[in-house]
């Protein structure tokens, strides 16, 4: 057993690329999730993970939704779409699954850990894991919609802008900020103290060329994949200004872009009612299977 490998050798874990799989629990809605899977290795910490729900058995592989959790780039939870799905029995990754896509949600470095783009490079990573191990999950990485909400928005804009392998599907992209280098509703970019800061490793006007680099708003291109951008009019911490300008440039550039605006809407879906929280949600879903179908 492990011939020619020395003892500290044989202690170290196997690596993502090559570690088996957990065991695929099945789920209530006939879905399977498996846990608790490292994808990428970084120096100085933990294994960063992510949670893989996969559809029912028999159809070829799934299309994937690769799901990137909001908390202001500070904390926050891989399977948490925000306090307003939390509640939901199914959840929202299950009710996803159960409609026939993958659904991977994932861990990144925050920024008590590392700065940007440390956690547009693990999404990244995420990624790659995925395609590399694709065949034995039954999932088609090549029609992959990246998902997030809040920062996690903010982090899939950028995947789906800057990605250089085969083209993301599209994006869907809930309340994410798309702009750290002008002010806008409270944020200044002078202030050292903001999310924003923590993130970029210093106040976004002293370090510009990095705010400028993670300003989706900044990335727009022609060739960007379908958007749709889903904002309340009345967020009070992070402006709809941010999605009104981001659909605007992806529209000046040809790209397609679908934007909503709800009105009466705060961050994370706050002051709707029930049923408009579950038609956004069923929307989005709608338009992340146009994508793929």
């Amino acid at each position: 057993m492990n011939a020619g490998k020395s003892l500290p050798e044989q202690l170290v874990a196997p690596h993502p690329d090559v570690a088996p799989l957990p065991y695929a629990a099945p789920f209530e809605t006939g879905t399977r999730v498996l846990r608790g899977i490292p994808y990428a290795l970084r120096d100085g910490m933990r294994p960063l993970e992510l949670d893989l729900w996969l559809p029912g058995t028999g159809g070829g592989p799934a299309p994937l939704v690769l799901f990137a959790h909001g908390g202001a780039w500070l904390r926050g939870r891989r399977d948490d779409m925000g306090f307003r799905l939390r509640e939901w029995s199914p959840g929202p990754l299950a009710r996803t699954a159960a409609e026939g896509f993958a659904v991977a949600c994932v861990d990144y470095r925050l920024s008590g850990e590392a700065a940007f783009p440390a956690p547009l490079d693990d999404l990244g990573s995420a990624l790659r894991w995925l395609t590399l191990r694709s065949a034995e999950l039954g999932i088609d990485t090549g029609r992959t919609v990246v998902w997030g909400e809040s920062a996690g928005a903010h982090l899939a804009s950028l995947l789906a802008l800057t990605h250089t392998g085969p083209p993301l599907a599209g994006a869907v992209v809930w309340y994410g900020p798309s702009d750290l280098t002008t002010p806008r509703g409270g944020f200044s970019p002078d202030n050292p103290a903001t999310p924003e800061a923590l993130l970029l490793g210093g106040a976004p006007a002293t370090v510009p060329e990095r705010a400028r680099a993670a300003s989706p708003l900044s990335r727009v291109h022609s060739g960007a994949p379908p958007f749709l951008v889903v904002h309340g009019e009345d967020d009070t911490m992070v402006s709809c200004s941010h999605s009104r300008d981001l659909a605007a440039a992806l529209d000046k550039t040809g790209a397609h872009v679908d934007l909503r605006l709800i009105p009466g809407a705060d961050h994370g879906w706050a002051g709707l009612t029930d049923d408009r929280v579950e038609s956004i949600f069923t929307g989005s879903l709608r338009f992340a299977h146009g994508l793929v179908s």
